[in-house]
């Protein structure tokens, strides 16, 4: 019996590109039905695919550096089973109080340093109160006049709190889907999908960009795993950033004897991705280290065009940039030089 995590479907349900394809168009939606239908092709004939929309939507064949710093770490909350930061688990981080303003700026410095397009800075919080907005809006303001891209993930937003940092000169706002709307519960309790969904519509309403991606390898099936794909891609607009994690089990957490995902099935949610949403950047975020340098790489030909960067991502550990910079120039791949945000219209 084939694992629920990485089961095909025959080969003789797997429809041509160009009927898929028709059907998008036509429908304006992915169904997960068609997600699936990706999922289940020959594995060469997924990641011709991919490279093709790759190549269409970025000739330049750039990878963006981005660096995540954690601002106020631990005492969460929520109750998200894959996160070491929740305070109802006993795990190894502590609770921390929110970074000062000078100690943000000089790690920014350190990431623009290092070559980062983006400085993302990330909080533990069920969402922010507005006294906290204003000392975030400040940092937002010093990061950007270094010259940098600038993303937060701190909760949810109310709609006056994303203006507010909008106004300050937020580039993107991350608050990741997680999964699919019909495993959520399976995940997390503390919150409903339609809380993620109506923060994103406060982040689209203030005119900031969208950074919304999930975790895989959480126990889903392939097709909660596509449902999880087409909600994103059915955003409208989809997000111009699309982190994907895979999940790493922390002891402690709920999800701390979590088997493994498959990793040619992680590649294939990475390849599916940039097919479904074939403008945003796709990001290679958590549990990167896991995966080791060759599945890293079948990631890149997938159509991965983004990582963390750096030697910690919130409380997990990420490959060292020089293991980066070595990775990247033995496969040919050149950095993003811009830091100008890409902005879907």
């Amino acid at each position: 019996m084939l694992d629920p995590q990485t089961a095909e479907k025959p080969l003789t349900l797997v429809k041509s590109k160009a009927n898929l394809r028709k059907e998008v168009d036509a429908s304006g939606d992915w169904t997960v039905a068609q997600i699936e239908t990706l999922f289940a092709l020959p594995f060469n004939e997924l990641m011709l695919q991919a490279q093709e929309a790759h190549k269409a939507n970025f000739p330049e064949g750039d990878v963006e550096l981005a660096t995540l710093l954690s601002i106020k770490t631990g005492g969460c909350p929520e109750d998200c089973g894959y996160c070491p930061q929740a305070a109802r688990y006993d795990t190894d981080v502590k609770a921390e109080k929110l970074m000062g303003l000078e100690e943000v700026l000089e790690a920014a410095k350190a990431a623009k340093a290092a070559g980062s397009n983006r400085f993302c800075m990330g909080a533990a919080w069920r969402e922010p109160k507005d006294r906290d907005i204003e000392k975030v809006t400040a940092m937002i303001k010093g990061v950007k006049a270094l010259g940098l891209e600038t993303c937060a993930t701190l909760g949810m937003l109310e709609a006056g709190q994303a203006q507010a940092l909008q106004e300050a000169g937020l580039d993107f706002y991350n608050h990741n889907l997680d999964t699919s709307e019909d495993f959520y519960r399976s995940v997390i309790s503390t919150r409903g999908y339609q809380d993620r969904l109506d923060t994103i519509s406060n982040v689209r309403a203030a005119g900031m960009s969208v950074c919304c991606g999930g975790i895989v390898g959480m126990g889903e099936s392939r097709e909660q795993r596509a449902a999880f794909l087409a909600s994103l891609a059915n955003l409208s607009p989809y997000p111009e950033s699309v982190p994907i994690n895979h999940l790493v089990p922390v002891a402690g957490t709920p999800m701390a004897d979590q088997k493994p995902l498959d990793p040619l099935e992680f590649v294939r949610t990475i390849a599916v991705a940039r097919i479904t949403m074939p403008k945003a950047r796709v990001r290679l975020s958590a549990g990167r280290q896991e995966l080791g340098r060759a599945v890293q790489a079948m990631c890149f030909m997938a159509g991965a065009n983004s990582i963390f960067y750096g030697e910690q991502l919130l409380t997990t550990g990420n490959p060292e940039a020089e293991q980066d910079r070595e990775l990247l120039a033995e496969l040919g791949l050149k950095t993003k030089q811009s830091c100008k945000a890409e902005v879907f219209v």
